[in-house]
């Protein structure tokens, strides 16, 4: 677990201007469209983003045929032989699509001079877990089979997520370790769930934090697990939480990156304990004056960009060995 103490340091001034100024709050009985709409207010100016190529598709594996992705390549000179990267967008399993996550998507492509592949998966309350665990799934599938007609390497695919698609990466990394492939060579977590423990001290730490305090945590969990008992978090299923796998050996390297003043920061903090002692390569950064989400805020924090960087730089390490 990572450790607080009273004194630790405030939340990053720049951020909680802007988090005051524009509070991201909703309860489950105000319905998902009032966070959706909440959620889709907070994004930077078209004018500020990176141009690149940029295509939508509809894409599919076995039974499942209408998966929309967005596909970025980065402003580089050369599109072959590019890395890729199947990036899931958070948003609690309820909120967020390829246009909440177009600026972080880009800030991918180009942090890790990969071609990004955005997922825009099925959301709940319509489509409750696993509905967007399939369809992710799907989508990675799709990737590794068709990466070179996209200009992209097969033997360098990586999955990257933040909060709910932290999730998401995890699980995909999970699956295909289990199912034979695709093989990834790296896993980005931006303070994922992982391991489902609710009683954390963070939880009740940070139970009133920007972004993602108590009351949006249970409406994210109502709407994305209907009826589950999340009591003993050692009885979730893998797909949910890929901590209780029989063994994590053999999954791909990750990096882990916490938030301090974040419910979620104990759970991403725990599973990097559990890679490491499952010899998994694992890099966990924690950051003492970030809040849940601060790589959808990087544009608008230079701490929040530091944090980010840390992050896409091992990505990019990780897609680009010397």
């Amino acid at each position: 677990m990572t450790e607080t103490t009273s004194d630790r340091p405030g939340i990053d001034p720049i951020l909680k201007m802007l988090l005051d100024a524009v509070p991201l709050e909703f309860t489950v009985d105000d319905g998902v469209e009032v966070a959706r709409e909440k959620f889709r207010a907070v994004k930077p100016p078209a004018e500020m983003l990176p141009d690149m190529r940029i295509e939508e598709r509809t894409v599919g594996y076995g039974g499942l045929t209408d998966v929309p992705v967005r596909i970025y390549w980065p402003p580089v000179e050369a599109h072959a032989n590019l890395p890729v990267v199947v990036f899931y967008h958070g948003g609690g399993w309820a909120i967020g699509d390829l246009d909440t996550h177009d600026h972080v998507a880009r800030a991918h492509a180009v942090g890790a001079e990969a071609i990004v592949v955005s997922v825009d998966y099925r959301l709940a309350p319509e489509h409750p877990f696993p509905a967007g665990v399939d369809d992710a799934w799907a989508a990675l599938q799709w990737v590794a089979e068709h990466a070179e007609e996209l200009g992209g390497d097969p033997s360098r695919i990586a999955v990257a997520g933040d909060s709910a698609g932290g999730n998401l990466s995890a699980v995909m990394a999970l699956r295909a370790r289990d199912a034979g492939g695709p093989p990834l060579v790296f896993q980005l977590l931006w303070y994922p769930v992982a391991v489902g423990d609710l009683s954390a001290p963070s939880f009740v730490e940070n139970a009133d934090a920007p972004i993602l305090n108590a009351d949006v945590m249970t409406a994210f969990l109502t709407w994305y697990l209907p009826g589950l008992d999340m009591s003993d978090p050692t009885t979730l299923p893998t797909d949910l939480a890929p901590a209780n796998a029989a063994t994590l050996a053999g999954l791909a390297p990750a990096f882990i990156g916490t938030a301090e003043h974040d419910p979620l920061r104990d759970d991403g903090g725990r599973y990097a304990e559990l890679l490491a002692a499952a010899d998994v390569p694992v890099q966990l950064s924690n950051e003492p004056t970030m809040v849940h989400g601060y790589v959808s805020l990087a544009m608008a924090s230079p701490a929040a960009a530091e944090a980010a960087n840390r992050g896409l730089a091992a990505l990019r390490a990780a897609l680009h060995p010397v």
